[in-house]
């Protein structure tokens, strides 16, 4: 990755989809790089307030073994609610994290993750770690948002853990509209736009409607995961760059492949352009 992006992004607009609150320092990079950003936020996080079944979680705290959290939103919000609570955390708990944005989270929270994998952050990539494996008979609370995806607490009961989620927040798609941007004459200087999820990009997909479908799926997307990757392709995308690490920088990186101003060496996977 390169060390000096300064300027390699001249002349380019970037549509970036993350909820708004966290775009700082991703905007922030990409314009170092002379890249034009655009927020365009196509999820929004929604922070509970707590229920009788989530306030009797966090009150068993003490006898559980493990917490693990699926992102940076659910240690934010899970560390509001349990300081709210309880002023604090278990001393002897252990914590997990998916990726590195959420062991930075828990550093911010005066926190650290014992367990995070290396590369490929994602839930199959935790489970492979062998603190997983040996979990028979502990208690494990998985801190997210509601619904979501059930292979890590699938798993961990079939290896025995007593798995409990503890859902913090909400998602839900907001009312954007790509019709301002038209009229404006944005749409037609984006060089790339930037997905962080799935649920993103369907609702970017969905926002899209008929009447911008065409330009949408024609726009190179840098994405976060092979997950995300693989929707692209079921959705009829013709371009998509996949970051080589869950970080900012990578995404930016990724940005670069989009707008084919990356060294060769430099480059990460994409799709439909090989």
């Amino acid at each position: 990755m390169p060390t000096d992006t300064t300027g390699v992004l001249n002349n380019h607009t970037v549509l970036v989809t993350r909820p708004q609150h966290q775009t700082e320092e991703l905007c922030a990079l990409l314009n170092a790089a002379g890249a034009e950003t655009i927020n365009f936020p196509v999820l929004e996080i929604v922070p509970l307030q707590g229920s009788g079944t989530l306030f009797g979680i966090i009150d068993r705290l003490d006898s559980v073994d493990m917490a693990i959290f699926v992102s940076s939103n659910a240690v934010e919000q899970g560390d509001r609610l349990v300081r709210q609570r309880r002023g604090g955390w278990p001393p002897e708990m252990q914590l997990a994290v998916v990726g590195q944005s959420s062991a930075r989270a828990l550093k911010r929270a005066g926190l650290n993750a014992s367990i995070c994998p290396e590369h490929d952050f994602n839930s199959e990539a935790l489970l492979a770690l062998p603190a997983l494996h040996q979990v028979t008979g502990k208690h494990i609370v998985i801190f997210r948002g509601q619904g979501g995806r059930e292979i890590l607490a699938t798993e961990l009961r079939r290896r025995g853990a007593r798995v409990e989620y503890a859902e913090v927040y909400m998602r839900r798609c907001p009312q954007m509209d790509l019709a301002p941007l038209q009229r404006e004459g944005v749409l037609k200087r984006i060089s790339a736009i930037i997905v962080a999820s799935n649920e993103s990009l369907q609702n970017l997909y969905d926002l899209a409607g008929e009447n911008y479908r065409d330009w949408l799926v024609r726009t190179p997307l840098a994405v976060i995961s092979q997950r995300t990757a693989g929707l692209a392709g079921q959705l009829g995308f013709q371009r998509y760059c996949v970051a080589s690490e869950a970080s900012n920088r990578a995404l930016v990186t990724a940005v670069q492949q989009c707008c084919a101003v990356v060294p060769s060496e430099n480059r990460v996977e994409s799709g439909h352009d090989k």
